[in-house]
């Protein structure tokens, strides 16, 4: 029987609580303290930065970047401490003591995770909460900026357009997501038919390894570079700061929404997307979202609402032309079509309201704070209509599941499978989001609407891609497989490192012997080493 990831985290606090004993945890931080300490910096005393349980801003530091409220439960496994790292040495320190004592180091930029790895663990375990690591140093004449981890998208777009109103970065449409996670999972956003993915934009990065050393791209070299630019970062080390490549945007864009319902159409018009929406000119990306809702204000009766949201990188005259030609049953119309910086468009995408001024961007605080659980899916064929109204029938009796449909083609099209650990490029229409919400704490709640969610996806079996049947590394998804104590195998790491990563598995597992033979940098979904007998 399949048991709800949050029932899963349940079970191992249990685990934990009978296994580690509160003197044993006492006596081990309290060494790992003192450790700390011995091998702090002068000049950046590591104990100003240091959160025990004891401290009363723990429980405010540690809540600070949950993002996922299905994680922030009194049964959530908590870390022994939180270290704010302020500076490398801090960093540096953390990776020495915790071999020293055997302590499990989460790191957490963002806290967006959607399974809230980077701040939870089966084993004890601290944080290295990233989040100060934040500068963001912009360079127009050369088209490139380097950025800090623990900044997040919106702090990136906003530096960008204080300097150029013809220049973005192609990452994610929600701003308080953080850098470190997003870039180093293959970040998208609406842009990735034009420019492709965060990791495609990625020039240069440094990090910190196991042995405590501060590398770039040169001293790392080209085979731990191309681990942590798709394969997430967190298996091979701590990285401070990514050199990204700005792209070009143009001084206008064009953005819209129309939503249609069943009774409007909608089964043709998804139909139809599915066949165009990844072959219309890459400045054009149309997100489809679809969702249940009444059918009207007075009714309880429910339908499928289809929502096209999209960004185009030109002005409305050019995108009325192109969608008539390519996609006219959406019947889009020049009033639906708004005019707007990119900066501005990242804001309207977010679901601001027109004219907010773009330093709302700079806000670290998540317009919706609530519980979740998502899944992914790739499409390589269309959904037959027939197909599309099996899975409105099933969502209308689920309720709850949203479906989002991302198109591929263009630039994504372009790139070999290889060039990074991301491998779904070419012959992929579209990357499927399911995704619930709910506002209600515990386990029953939790075990409730992850199953709707785990019951769509297994209705969407026949229509997505098999063998593996793939998904996304930054749709994070316990459900796919996970380490057991934090100790993963080759095997295990393959159940779901093999969705994940497809024919690039085993030379990610290959550069993880090599660069963190023993696997210090681990967590449920991880990359492991290759057996002994196989190094």
């Amino acid at each position: 029987m399949v048991t709800s990831s949050f029932a899963i985290v349940s079970l191992f606090a249990v685990l934990l609580l009978h296994t580690v004993s509160p003197a044993n945890c006492d006596s081990v931080n309290q060494r790992f303290l003192q450790c700390l300490d011995n091998h702090s910096n002068p000049s950046y005393p590591i104990s100003t930065v240091v959160y025990t349980p004891n401290n009363s801003s723990y429980s405010s530091v540690l809540q600070a970047y949950i993002r996922n409220l299905r994680f922030n439960e009194s049964t959530t496994p908590k870390p022994q401490l939180i270290i704010t790292a302020l500076h490398e040495s801090h960093i540096q320190s953390a990776i020495v003591c915790a071999k020293q004592y055997g302590l499990e180091m989460k790191i957490r930029s963002g806290g967006h995770d959607f399974e809230g790895i980077s701040y939870w663990s089966v084993v004890p375990f601290f944080i290295l909460d990233m989040f100060n690591f934040r500068s963001i140093n912009v360079s127009i004449a050369d088209e490139t900026a380097w950025v800090q981890v623990g900044a997040t998208l919106g702090e990136v777009y906003y530096r960008i357009a204080e300097k150029s109103n013809t220049h973005g970065f192609p990452a994610g449409v929600c701003p308080t997501v953080g850098v470190g996670g997003h870039f180093s999972g293959g970040g998208y956003g609406n842009m990735m038919r034009k420019y492709g993915l965060t990791v495609d934009n990625i020039v240069d990065a440094q990090i910190i390894d196991v042995h405590g050393r501060l590398l770039n791209r040169e001293s790392m070299g080209e085979d731990l570079f191309w681990a942590i630019t798709g394969g997430g970062a967190s298996s091979y080390g701590v990285v401070i700061a990514y050199k990204i490549k700005l792209v070009v945007v143009p001084a206008i864009v064009t953005v819209f929404q129309v939503n249609v319902t069943l009774q409007q159409n909608a089964t043709n018009i998804v139909y139809r997307w599915q066949q165009v929406a990844y072959k219309l000119d890459e400045d054009i990306f149309i997100r489809l979202t679809m969702d249940v809702v009444n059918l009207s204000s007075t009714s309880t009766e429910k339908t499928i609402r289809a929502s096209f949201l999209s960004l185009f990188l030109g002005d409305s005259k050019r995108l009325l032309s192109l969608m008539n030609q390519g996609f006219p049953e959406l019947g889009l119309k020049p009033t639906d079509c708004i005019e707007m910086t990119w900066a501005q468009s990242v804001l309207y995408w977010t679901g601001f309201p027109i004219g907010a001024p773009v330093n709302t961007l700079l806000s670290r605080i998540p317009q919706l704070l609530t519980h979740i659980k998502w899944k992914s899916d790739y499409l390589k064929k269309p959904i037959s209509k027939d197909g599309l109204e099996y899975t409105w029938k099933k969502m209308i009796q689920l309720e709850r599941v949203v479906l989002t449909f991302n198109p591929y083609g263009g630039k994504m099209a372009e790139i070999p499978a290889s060039a990074k650990p991301f491998p779904h490029r070419a012959g992929n229409i579209c990357k499927i989001q399911y995704a619930v919400d709910w506002k209600e704490d515990g386990v029953e709640a939790a075990n409730h609407y992850v199953n709707l969610t785990r019951m769509l996806y297994g209705y969407m079996t026949p229509y997505v891609s098999k063998s593996p049947r793939e998904a996304f590394l930054n749709y994070r998804d316990l459900d796919l497989g996970i380490n057991h104590n934090g100790h993963n195998s080759y095997a295990e790491g393959a159940v779901y490192g093999i969705k994940y990563f497809k024919a690039n598995y085993n030379r990610l597992v290959q550069t993880k012997t090599k660069v963190d033979p023993d696997n210090f940098f681990r967590n449920e979904q991880s990359i492991p080493t290759l057996p002994s007998s196989e190094m």
